[in-house]
């Protein structure tokens, strides 16, 4: 490696490579893991001794003791195995702190990267069961505060999307030439540890100087301004943490819980989770059953999760089947809710967005279905979804407002309501609440006059090719219909969004260049709105022996009889698809590593 020479001399009194050996087949895994049984509940790595069964969490922080307080800017480690394992290069000084361990904080993620790097580049010796709980430890005494997390969640739960990172434009760009801003966002480090950092991606990585940290001439370049900007955004120590890790403890959720979520390319899901305790208090067992609200398609799910310091839920269901899905869930304050992904692909690509409500003595009313009704329609279908709800039904118990008549409603599991409803011509056109007992549900349904407009979603989508050499990743879309609300304008903020509407699915060339042919080798749009790419490598059907990379429009049309009020015709919309070749170095930084299952 080479850096300049403060650098090096920094980095050097850091950091000091040991030989060793690999870790061993099984790999590291954070959520959902084979799981030791462990009868009697053995204490959490890094968490509070305090008995989660003792505490409420309206209690104050005074009665769960502090986990973890950093001590002059570091965090004494006190875990047998990191010290064990980590301190031949990682020295450990009298106060018990280790040099750059004790210095930053992470997401569990964050610190299984880290695990993983130290075994394939340093030679660390770390067995799997040893890996895992080096990550617990560090995750829950070294974590996150959920205030903290909140603004980069869409890194662990795997999205993609176009952040925006608003504080400073400039650090920004120098970040995200290799890597999202999420993966800057979810640390917190001294100064030093910043700067350490950087030298670390010099040495590592030496392109950075000419992909951002460098810009020539004299003055401050890039790298330094983007030091001076992350130590003062990003500290080590922030009141949000002291706050959380004074009264954090494992959660209880031990119980039922009401689903409701939307899956791209499928649509709405409702059903429920019943969760019972693992084999340590921060380990869970679930089994989710569900329903695609569209297609009536059912789903059940059996899983096993671990909850890190104290809200972040990591678990995997059907672990090891084609279905697997990874789940990334935050757990609120209050325990009564949490939110968040559930994933699979190579590209992490497939997957619903979550809400899971908990269950208690009233219903809860998790969605209606169809998410619009319009005015005038006569015994139209509604389907109320939750937990609770009435087996024998009374019309007169469901309350959508003026204008809307519930004719008749039948129940079932109490999982299930059908309503049959009229709308009268002149209903007023806008949200409406459902009221059922003494519970209630927000813009359950919306009241329209039409389907004015189209919307492809994501506007901006990327899959990628793959098949022979990598994985191929895919890309689901969705159209979504839109009424232009009660001022009749477009884009205005009182349209209604009308849910996913049955639209034809096609593609159209992207013209970026003369005689361009993208279209014929990129891929296909299947008729539910998911592109499946081509395959990867150089294609010798394709003038210059091209890989099947390029860019189209994918187009939605709809033709339903309430289109274009007025009488205009089919709607149409389209989304910029963008087919590029796959994330080499996804698959490639851990062949040193023997195979297992690591979460990206």
């Amino acid at each position: 490696m080479k850096h300049g020479a403060s650098e090096k001399d920094a980095f050097a009194a850091r950091a000091r490579r040991s030989p060793g050996r690999g870790l061993t087949a099984a790999g590291l895994v954070i959520g959902g893991a084979t799981l030791v049984a462990a009868r009697a509940l053995p204490p959490v790595p890094g968490m509070p001794s305090t008995s989660a069964a003792d505490l409420d969490p309206t209690q104050l922080a005074s009665t769960a003791g502090i986990p973890a307080q950093a001590d002059d800017e570091g965090y004494s480690i006190e875990h047998e195995i990191i010290i064990r394992r980590c301190q031949r290069c990682h020295e450990r000084d009298d106060e018990g702190r280790m040099t750059r361990i004790s210095y930053e904080r992470k997401t569990p993620e964050g610190w299984q990267t880290s695990v993983r790097r130290m075994v394939a580049l340093n030679d660390v010796s770390l067995g799997p069961d040893e890996a895992r709980e080096v990550v617990r430890y560090l995750s829950n005494r070294q974590g996150l505060a959920p205030e903290e997390l909140e603004p980069g969640r869409f890194e662990v739960e795997r999205r993609l999307i176009e952040h925006v990172y608003e504080a400073d434009r400039d650090v920004e760009n120098t970040c995200i030439q290799c890597h999202s801003m999420g993966r800057v966002i979810t640390q917190r480090r001294t100064r030093e540890e910043w700067e350490l950092l950087m030298a670390t991606h010099r040495g590592l990585y030496p392109l950075v100087d000419f992909q951002g940290f460098q810009r020539g001439g004299d003055g401050p370049q890039p790298v330094d301004e983007a030091i001076d900007h992350l130590s003062e955004a990003f500290p080590l120590e922030t009141p949000d943490w002291s706050a959380w890790s004074a009264s954090m403890r494992t959660p209880r959720l031990d119980g039922t819980w009401a689903l409701a979520g939307f899956e791209p390319g499928k649509g709405r899901i409702f059903g429920t989770v019943e969760i019972s305790a693992g084999d340590a208090p921060d380990e869970f067992r679930s089994r989710a059953s569900y329903t695609y609200a569209e297609s009536g398609e059912e789903v059940s799910r059996s899983g096993q999760s671990i909850v890190y310091t104290g809200y972040q839920w990591r678990g995997r269901s059907n672990p090891g089947g084609a279905d697997e899905l990874r789940e990334v869930m935050t757990v609120d304050r209050g325990w009564r809710r949490m939110t968040g992904r559930w994933f699979s692909g190579s590209y992490d690509e497939f997957g619903p967005d979550v809400t899971l409500t908990r269950a208690g003595g009233d219903p809860v009313v998790s969605g209606v279905h169809p998410p619009a009704v319009r005015t005038g329609a006569a015994s139209a279908e509604l389907r109320v979804h939750g937990v609770g709800l009435p087996a024998n039904p009374d019309p007169a118990d469901f309350d959508f407002g003026p204008g809307i008549q519930v004719e008749s409603a039948a129940g079932g599991d109490g999982s299930r309501v059908t309503l049959r409803v009229s709308v009268d011509d002149e209903a007023a056109v806008g949200g409406r609440d459902l009221f059922l007992g003494g519970v209630s549900l927000a813009d359950a349904v919306q009241v329209h006059d039409g389907v004015d407009r189209l919307e492809v979603t994501p506007r901006a989508g990327m899959a990628r090719i793959g098949g022979a050499n990598f994985p191929k990743g895919y890309q689901p879309y969705d159209a979504i219909g839109w009424d232009d609300g009660p001022d009749g304008e477009p884009n205005t903020e009182d349209d209604l969004r009308l849910g996913r509407v049955p639209v034809t699915w096609s593609m159209e060339e992207y013209t970026a260049t003369f005689d361009d042919d993208d279209i014929q080798y990129v891929g296909a749009l299947g008729p539910d709105g998911i592109f499946t790419p081509a395959i990867d490598g150089p294609n010798a059907s394709r003038e210059g022996n091209r890989n099947n990379i390029g860019d189209v429009w994918v187009v939605a049309t709809y033709a339903g009889s309430d289109a274009a009020a007025g009488g205009e015709g089919a709607l149409r919309a389209r989304a910029h698809l963008i087919v590029t070749v796959p994330l080499y170095l996804k698959f490639d930084p851990w062949q040193g590593v023997p195979a297992g299952r690591l979460v990206p």
